[in-house]
């Protein structure tokens, strides 16, 4: 006799399912849980918290990874774990499987206030950004918190660029312009 399942089950199914490209659906999981659905959201919350959940369970740990191992100082660094996490996002099979799949509720989770997922990768960029302005590394007349902001738009604009204006996302390009407004043009 298996143990009853408990919140984290539900939230590791949920993980996995999103993980493998695939839709995930309340009613779905909860069947495979033999829980019910009341359960379920009790648990986790509505299909929309338990996305967010799941976005910010996988893009905490890259951002934080690919800040730990960057290279370099000051805006040049900025620029480049900018653009480093524009390439993780973009190469991310279940993230682009993501936004192919449910387009609008995927953007107003991601990139609103709709939900924290937005707000987190903002409040990480603010954070290196005042790092790095601390240890004499970086200048800039924006404030850090406008300037987080700022850098977070560029790298949205250019990794959902297929559902903004039809092209391709491309991370060098964020890279690119992340290093010019941060006058970090050079090697």
């Amino acid at each position: 006799m298996s143990a009853r399942p408990t919140a984290t089950d539900a939230f590791r199914l949920a993980r996995r399912t999103f993980l493998a490209g695939e839709r995930v659906d309340l009613k779905r999981l909860a069947a495979e849980l033999d829980v019910d659905r009341s359960t379920l959201f009790r648990w986790l919350g509505n299909r929309d918290q338990l996305l967010v959940d799941i976005l910010i369970s996988l893009s905490d740990p890259t951002l934080r990874t690919i800040v730990r191992d960057a290279e370099g100082t000051g805006g040049r660094r900025v620029a480049r774990i900018a653009g480093a996490y524009a390439a993780a996002l973009i190469d991310a099979s279940y993230y682009r499987e993501f936004m192919r799949r449910e387009p609008e509720r995927a953007l107003r989770l991601i990139t609103t206030k709709a939900s924290p997922v937005q707000r987190r990768v903002v409040d990480e960029f603010a954070r290196l950004l005042a790092h790095e302005s601390t240890r004499g590394e970086l200048r800039h007349p924006l404030g850090t918190n406008d300037l987080a902001y700022l850098i977070v738009r560029i790298i949205e604009s250019f990794i959902y660029a297929d559902l903004i204006t039809g092209e391709e996302p491309e991370a060098a390009k964020v890279e690119t312009a992340v290093a010019a407004i941060l006058r970090a043009d050079g090697p």
